[in-house]
């Protein structure tokens, strides 16, 4: 059970790919990595598990799609950057 999610999204395969890249591999310099990756390959959706905190890095339309927002709406928003 996670007590975070962070989500975002890019606008380009690449820009995802640089995104979850970005934040493994600064995490990463804090002696932090990810339990599990998962949509690295598809880039459409990347899933990064670091236990207690999920990232999620979607393509504009997989994140219309699925809506975590509205999913998770009760739940206390810490920070919105648009």
């Amino acid at each position: 059970m996670a007590d975070y999610f962070v989500i975002c999204s890019g606008r380009s395969d690449r820009q995802l790919q640089a995104l979850a890249g970005g934040i493994v591999d600064e995490l990463r310099k804090d002696g932090i990595r990810p339990l599990g990756v998962e949509g690295r390959g598809a880039a459409r959706w990347i899933l990064l598990d670091y236990g207690s905190v999920i990232v999620h890095v979607f393509a504009p339309e997989e994140r219309d799609f699925y809506g975590l927002e509205k999913f998770w709406s009760n739940a206390q928003q810490v920070v919105r950057l648009v």
